[in-house]
C-alpha cells in the first residue's frame, strides 16, 4: 500500500545441539561462524545449505526496500549485493517493491501501476527503467537469490491503476482517466474494466481516487491470473517470482486472492491493515486459506506493550495465536514504523509463532545487526512448538515454546535485573541463554522448574545447552 502520506535436517540439528554441550560459538555473531562451524551446515556441501534447510523453526523474510529508496535505477543491484550476507545470516525470502512501470516512471515506488508488463524495458512515463532498475537487472537479482535458495516475493497492486488517458465514460456520463494503452502491448484497459461498469457498480474499496480495477470483468480476470501469458503466470513462470505480497486487500474481495493463488500458485501474504485479529482471520478464511496475512493485531499489541511499558498487552488477541501458519509478523515496514522499542519487538516475533519479517532499514542501518543475526538463528534452530505464556506484568513477560528443543523467552522492560522461577519442558537439564545476555547455566529440577534472569531493558532466550 502507498505510504500514508494521505495520512530434513531437523533431526540432525537436534542431535548436534544436544550432543555439543561445550560449544560456545553459538554466542558469537552468526555471520562470523557459518563458514567454519559445522553446527551451522548440513550434509549438503554448499554455501547455500542455510536456505535449503531453514531449520525446524522456519524461515525469515526480509522486506528488501523502504519508502523512497534512492531513485536512479540501481536498487535491484543494491539488493543483489546484499544477498550473500543475508544468506549467511539466515534470510530465506525477500520481498521486493512493485516491479512494473507506474505513472510516475523513474520516481515512483510502484504503487501507482500503469503497465503491468513493463518491468523496466519500455520508454514510457518518463523513463525506460523503473525507479529500481531494468528488467534485466531484476531477473539477475532473482536468479542470484535463487542461487542462494532465497525466495523472491513480488508486491502486487491489483486494486487501482494510474496514468491512463482521459476518455468518455458511458457508465459515469463523465470523462475518466481509464484509457490505458501500455507500451508493452498487453492488457489494454478502458472504462468497462473499472468501476462502475455493466457488470457491477463497485467492489469493497477505492483507494486514493485512482481508477478502481474491476476483478468481476472476465477480461480483467484473464489478464491477471487466467492467461498463460497474463500478469501472474508471466511474473512466476518467466520472471521467476516465488510468491506475492498483495497490496491493499481491503479494496477487493478475498476471492480475488483465492483465484490468483489457485491459478498461479506461490506463497501469498495480504496487507489487510487492521488491528482486529478476528478481521484478519476472516480475511484469511475469505481466501479459502490460500493466503497468509500480515499480523497487524500483533504489531499494535507490541506497540502498546513495549512503548507503553505494559507487557500485559502481549496477552491480547493476535492472528498468530489464532492461526500461526497464516500469520506473517513484523516490527516495521515501508508504510508504518511506529514501534520505538524495536529490539524487544524483534525478540518477540523471532521467538513466537508466525513467519517473521525483517525491515531493511532496521537490519542494514538502524539496529545492531549481530543481535538480529542471533535472533534469526534462534528462530530457525530453536523456536519450535506451540506457545505457552508463563508470566506477564507491566515490566516482565515470559513465554515458552513447547517444541524440541524449544525456548523460553524472558523480556524485561524495567531498569533493573530481574529473576523468576518458571516451569520448562526440560527435566534435570542444563540450559543457557543463547543471546549471551546472561552467563547463567542453571540446571532444571526434576519437576522442570528453574530460575532464570534477564538484564534491564533487554531480553534473554533459554534452551538446552
Amino acid at each position: 500500500m502507498k505510504k500514508q502520506v494521505l495520512n530434513g535436517v531437523k533431526l540432525l540439528v537436534f542431535c548436534i545441539l544436544l550432543s555439543c554441550n561445550d560449544r560456545e560459538a553459538i554466542q558469537a555473531p552468526v555471520s562470523d561462524r557459518i563458514a567454519t562451524d559445522p553446527y551451522y551446515n548440513d550434509s549438503i556441501s554448499n554455501t547455500n545449505s542455510q536456505q535449503r534447510n531453514p531449520g525446524p523453526g522456519g524461515g525469515v523474510m526480509m522486506q528488501a526496500f523502504y519508502w523512497d529508496v534512492p531513485a536512479g535505477g540501481n536498487w535491484y543491484n543494491t539488493v543483489k549485493s546484499k544477498l550473500a550476507s543475508w544468506d549467511a545470516a539466515g534470510i530465506s525470502a525477500i520481498w521486493l517493491p512493485p516491479v512494473s512501470k507506474a505513472m510516475n516512471g523513474p520516481y515512483s515506488m510502484g504503487y501507482d501501476p500503469s503497465d503491468y508488463f513493463d518491468l523496466g524495458e519500455y520508454n514510457q512515463n518518463g523513463s525506460v527503467e523503473t525507479r529500481f532498475g531494468s528488467k534485466a537487472e531484476l531477473i539477475s537479482l532473482i536468479n542470484t537469490a535463487h542461487n542462494y535458495d532465497i525466495q523472491v516475493y513480488a508486491d502486487i497492486v491489483l486494486n487501482h491503476n494510474s496514468g491512463g488517458q482521459s476518455e468518455s465514460n458511458p457508465f459515469t456520463g463523465t470523462s475518466t482517466y481509464t484509457d490505458f494503452n501500455p507500451a508493452s502491448g498487453k492488457f489494454y484497459r478502458s472504462a468497462s474494466d473499472f468501476h462502475p461498469n455493466n457488470i457491477v457498480g463497485y467492489d469493497e474499496g477505492v483507494f486514493g481516487g485512482f481508477p478502481d480495477l474491476s476483478h468481476s470483468v472476465p477480461y480483467v480476470q484473464d489478464w491477471l491470473w487466467n492467461r498463460s501469458d497474463g500478469v501472474g503466470k508471466y511474473y512466476k513462470n518467466v520472471i521467476g517470482f516465488d510468491g506475492w505480497r498483495f497490496d491493499y486487500v481491503k479494496g477487493f474481495g478475498g476471492w480475488v486472492v483465492r483465484e490468483w493463488n489457485n491459478n498461479v500458485g506461490g506463497f501469498s501474504v495480504g496487507e489487510y491493515w487492521d488491528g482486529n485479529a478476528q478481521k484478519l482471520q476472516d480475511w484469511v478464511n475469505s481466501t479459502n486459506r490460500t493466503s497468509s496475512a500480515f499480523d497487524f493485531a500483533c504489531y499494535y499489541k507490541m506497540e502498546e506493550a513495549f512503548d507503553g511499558n505494559d507487557l500485559t498487552k502481549l496477552n491480547g488477541d493476535m492472528l498468530w495465536k489464532r492461526d500461526a501458519q497464516k500469520a506473517v509478523t513484523f516490527v516495521a515496514n515501508h508504510d508504518t514504523d511506529e514501534i520505538y522499542d524495536k529490539m524487544h519487538a524483534y525478540a518477540y516475533i523471532f521467538t513466537h509463532e508466525g513467519y517473521p519479517t525483517l525491515f531493511y532499514k532496521d537490519y542494514e542501518e538502524w539496529l545492531d545487526k549481530n543481535k538480529l543475526n542471533n535472533l534469526i538463528w534462534i528462530h530457525r534452530n530453536l523456536a519450535t512448538g506451540n506457545t505457552s505464556i508463563l508470566y506477564a506484568d507491566n515490566d516482565e513477560y515470559i513465554a515458552r515454546r513447547n517444541g524440541s528443543p524449544g525456548v523460553v523467552v524472558y523480556l524485561n522492560d524495567s531498569n533493573q535485573w530481574t529473576e523468576r522461577w518458571i516451569q520448562t519442558n526440560w527435566s534435570n537439564t542444563i540450559i543457557k541463554d543463547y543471546t549471551g545476555n546472561s552467563n547463567w547455566e542453571p540446571t532444571t529440577q526434576g519437576d522442570q522448574w528453574v530460575k532464570i534472569q534477564c538484564p534491564p531493558n533487554s531480553y534473554s532466550i533459554w534452551s538446552v545447552k
